[in-house]
């Protein structure tokens, strides 16, 4: 039969690749963990993920009618996923500059890769690490550089006061201890 004449699923749209810009006159700066991370991300999608997918889509295809074969559509589907993420963070790979914590020479300041431990304006304490966009995972307490609090924090010393501003408006942080 035609191929014109059989309904294919509607939900075979191509989908729009992850916004792979970053902010405007944003460097894209990452630890060398961070791009360790995407790298081994990408390779387990690329020599993993999408041969058993392909693998998957390729038998369920053989099976004749696709219209109603959801191994085949779920199969295009999860392939499409795969292949908008490689391209994300092959975008990502190659636009970043890797800066190494280890390396700072001014270790009395805080910069990129420093985890700080700080009081907030509620007599908290807590401790971030700055880190790339792509790599801050909220879990680890890893904050992106761009974020305010890590703006906020960016250059100051132990002892230092800055401000942060908060939903609720703007709060205090004083800065306890910087590590690298």
């Amino acid at each position: 039969m035609s191929k014109a004449f059989t309904k294919e699923d509607d939900s075979e749209v191509e989908f729009e690749d992850e916004a792979a810009e970053l902010p405007g006159g944003v460097t894209n700066y990452m630890t060398p963990d961070g791009l360790q991370r995407l790298r081994d991300e990408f390779r387990r999608l690329q020599q993993d993920e999408r041969p058993k997918v392909v693998e998957t889509v390729a038998w369920a295809a053989g099976n004749g009618d696709r219209s109603e074969n959801g191994d085949y559509i779920y199969g295009k589907r999860r392939l499409r996923e795969i292949d908008r993420r490689m391209r994300f963070l092959l975008k990502r790979i190659e636009s970043a500059e890797v800066v190494d914590p280890k390396k700072q020479k001014d270790k009395s300041h805080v910069f990129f890769g420093a985890t700080v431990t700080y009081l907030n304006g509620e007599g908290e304490e807590r401790t971030v690490r700055i880190v790339g966009i792509d790599e801050a995972r909220a879990e680890f307490n890893e904050i992106s550089w761009i974020s305010p609090v890590a703006r906020a924090l960016l250059k100051a010393e132990e002892g230092d006061e800055v401000e942060v501003r908060v939903p609720k408006g703007i709060d205090r942080l004083e800065v306890l201890k910087i590590a690298y």
